[in-house]
């Protein structure tokens, strides 16, 4: 049985988790849960950070121990990771002995590899993020760039790590492995800095008392974030060197969010090739959330309320949204309205109706579940959408790519809507060996979407099954490899609602009256005619050289394919363009931008600095008339 060892960041224990913590939580959840699907042996790891000087100092601020405070914060994680419905196999504490004992294991090899110095460190230090920084990365005014608050100017005897020793290593292990670090706007930075040159790392401090001391000199204690990043081997039994760390080691995916990437695709693998130990497989920072337009932050009261969302929506469109309305990898914002929308459109109308309908009309007029056998209009279509859906879905898992392969999923639910409305199923009372082709068709539909959905809505996966009439039995991957997997004769069960609809609330704000209108603006509607907008999808995306601004794109229309240079660079990263479908004004004049011609414009709307393509809520054939 192949393996796949997945690992969120460890958590720094200085406060209560928040929606951060959980979007990444969730994401590693969804892979640990689809590779459990594809028959793996999954190891998903997760933990806290309990060392360090911001711990000692909120510790000290309530009058309790260190080890007191950590003890009082830690069901804060055990309990939202239950509420959440984490699948975790091991939540590890740097605190414990296990880790304790591997950390002084991993040390040890690392000074005997003559890479560790003494020396005098002399640099900016952020007390927030316990982090140092050189000159150049500070922020105006000798601001730690992250959290915007003054840095410290720190001098003290330290022992140091060779990093600049593995500068060419790491630059040559990177251009090989092109999937080491995601996604590509993350690994173009890393680059960056490495071609930039590396210094020595400090990896000790003399000043905190709250930590693991060196196993080579017990008067310093090992920098918290070097100790932290060992918790990826620790928590295998590394100082045993067992069963696990054989079996487990490398890491398939170590996740976090972009903050925090480089120490782990600089410092990391540089220790690890200083120990000669394998490198993880994949390093993938997600992008940060907003609230709003605004930064999410408990001072201002601009917070994403979990508990309240999951009370009025329930937990698996809880995990739905944040997979799916983000571009995984890229900033999100995340607004009410937006949850809403996508709970009712998604969920409620698509996904729902389509299960209470089949099962409904099933009801009505079978008593179980009929065989298919009256072939008719789009039924191999339904069967080869799903059979490619499989394949597709898992390339984009693969990937990362959880937004798109779940609107690959929900495409295929909205083809299966359309099929029940292109046959009108409902008035084929006299024909019902056809009636039963075409339920069996959705029903067979819904179990194929049901499965690859169960990494994301665990628990509506079930219910779905249950109601499918297949009960609690185990489902994976090689259950829907092929068409035809639901057995007929199964009994039909009442429809029970998955997602009840949810009104909007009403508008706080009434309209205005509208601005008088200029009429010496107004055109006509055969003006309006001369636009020829079209539907086209980006199926490529790359960065101009030397252009800022602009990204090449290549785009879809159905008949043919162009190449469009857009000014939509600082709004969107390529790699999120892929597969998008927007709005193309087809008839303009090719024009030449930077030396590249450029064969229309797309739409987009422009909000102060803010750009947002014009995009559609539902599939249409590329090269569609927009009227």
């Amino acid at each position: 049985m192949s393996k796949f060892y997945i690992t969120t960041p460890i958590y720094y224990a200085n406060a209560e988790p928040h929606i951060g913590h959980a979007y990444t939580t969730i994401a590693c959840d969804v892979l640990a849960r689809y590779n459990r699907l594809k028959g793996k042996e999954v190891f998903f790891l997760t933990g806290v950070d309990e060392h360090g000087e911001n711990i000692q100092k909120v510790a000290e601020e309530k009058g309790i121990s260190p080890q007191d405070y950590c003890d009082q914060i830690l069901p804060t994680f055990i309990s939202l990771w239950e509420k959440l419905n984490i699948s975790h196999n091991f939540f590890i504490r740097t605190t414990s002995d296990l880790h304790k004992k591997g950390v002084a294991e991993f040390l040890t090899r690392l000074h005997q590899s003559g890479d560790i110095y003494k020396g005098k460190y002399e640099g900016f230090y952020c007390r927030r993020c316990e982090r140092f920084f050189t000159e150049k990365e500070l922020a105006d005014d000798s601001h730690c760039p992250i959290h915007k608050l003054p840095v410290d100017l720190v001098q003290e005897d330290n022992y140091f790590f060779a990093l600049s020793k593995y500068e060419d290593r790491l630059i040559t292990h990177i251009e090989t492995n092109p999937k080491f670090i995601l996604p590509e706007a993350r690994r173009n930075e890393i680059m960056g800095v490495l071609k930039s040159g590396l210094k020595d790392i400090s990896i000790s401090r003399s000043s905190v008392e709250w930590g693991i001391p060196l196993p080579f000199d017990s008067s310093q204690n090992i920098y918290v974030w070097v100790e932290a990043l060992c918790n990826y081997i620790t928590a295998l039994d590394y100082y045993e060197h067992g069963d696990l760390y054989h079996k487990f080691w490398p890491a398939n995916v170590h996740m976090m969010a972009k903050e925090i990437i480089r120490f782990h695709v600089i410092i990391w693998p540089a220790m690890l090739m200083a120990v000669e130990h394998p490198l993880p497989e994949r390093i993938f920072a997600h992008g940060w959330m907003t609230k709003d337009g605004e930064k999410i932050s408990k001072t201002t009261g601009n917070v994403i309320d979990i508990d309240g969302l999951i009370d009025d929506f329930g937990l698996d469109p809880f995990r739905y949204f944040f997979m799916r309305e983000f571009s995984f990898g890229s900033d999100g914002d995340y607004t009410q309205e937006r949850f809403e929308t996508r709970y009712n459109a998604d969920l409620a109308n698509d996904l729902g109706n389509l299960l209470n309908r089949t099962l409904g009309l099933l009801g009505k007029n079978f008593e179980t579940l009929p065989a298919p056998t009256k072939a008719g209009e789009f039924d191999a279509e339904i069967e080869e959408m799903a059979v490619q859906l499989v394949d597709q879905v898992d390339r984009l898992m693969e990937s990362i790519a959880f937004d798109t392969a779940l609107e690959t999923i929900f495409e295929y639910i909205r083809r299966i809507n359309r099929y029940i409305q292109q046959t009108e199923v409902w008035s084929l009372k006299d024909d019902l060996e056809r009636m039963g082709t075409i339920l069996y068709h959705a029903m067979e539909g819904l179990r194929v979407v049901s499965v690859l959905l169960l990494p994301f809505m665990p628990e509506i996966s079930v219910r779905i099954f249950q109601q499918l009439g297949l009960g609690d039995s185990s489902q994976n991957l090689d259950s829907i490899n092929k068409w035809g997997g639901l057995p007929s004769g199964l009994p039909i069960h009442k429809p029970s609602p998955l997602f009840p609809k949810k009104d909007a609330p009403p508008k706080k704000e009434t309209a205005k009256d509208p601005e008088p209108v200029n009429e010496s603006n107004l055109i006509t509607i055969d003006k309006v005619k001369e636009t020829d907008l079209r539907v086209c999808q980006i199926v490529g995306a790359e960065t101009v050289e030397d252009a800022d601004r602009l990204l090449k794109l290549r785009v879809d229309l159905g008949r043919e394919q162009r190449q469009v240079i857009a000014g939509i660079a600082q709004s969107y990263e390529p790699e999120d363009l892929i597969g998008k479908q927007v709005v193309l004004v087809a008839n303009l004049k090719p024009a030449k931008i930077r030396g590249l011609e450029s064969q229309g414009m797309l739409l987009a709307a422009v909000s102060k600095k803010k750009l947002s393509l014009i995009t559609l809520d539902k599939s249409i054939p590329n090269g569609a008339k927009v009227q």
